[in-house]
């Protein structure tokens, strides 16, 4: 094609369109990029509270530039009370659902984080990851007590998980 485009352009230079030909034919040598969205997965042991409030938030903060989800290597539902802290900061988890880390095999990943120690052990390597990261967060579903002692755990959590979100992003 570039052969033809070069034989072309000479046809058309004696003719007298140098510009239009230029234009041309760096479109056939140097075509535009594609850029397409990277992919990341977090992984956690039950798919209800840490890896889905990661995924809401990374979404929420570059999901026109990256493909989300998450997994759980044993998923459990999605705890009511991540949807709650994430309500607070008017994100939804509207469609989300609690998955299992097998639905994602065979697939490619810019990167995968894990959120919690049992996944890293279970998946201390995720094949088609080119990219693998440990980020290690308290599990607030862990945490005991009333409503008004367990949610400020849930939001410290989902705050931390923001916050190295955030500086991954910007880096």
């Amino acid at each position: 094609m570039l052969a033809l485009a070069t034989k072309i352009s000479l046809i058309i230079l004696a003719v007298g369109v140098p510009i239009v030909v230029a234009a041309r034919e760096a479109d056939f040598v140097n075509p535009a990029p594609s850029s397409p969205k990277k992919r990341v997965l977090i992984l956690c042991t039950g798919n209800s509270c840490r890896s889905q409030l990661a995924e809401a938030l990374w979404r929420h903060e570059a999901g026109d530039r990256w493909d989300v989800f998450s997994a759980g290597v044993d998923p459990k539902g999605i705890n009511p009370r991540t949807g709650r802290v994430l309500k607070e900061l008017s994100i939804s988890l509207d469609g989300h659902r609690s998955k299992h880390v097998r639905e994602f095999e065979g697939q490619r990943f810019d990167l995968v984080i894990t959120v919690c120690g049992h996944a890293q052990e279970v998946c201390p390597a995720f094949p088609g990851a080119a990219r693998q990261e440990h980020w290690p967060f308290d599990d607030p579903a862990a945490a005991k007590g009333t409503e008004a002692e367990v949610l400020p755990v849930f939001r410290r959590v989902r705050d931390q998980i923001h916050e190295r979100i955030l500086a991954y992003l910007n880096r």
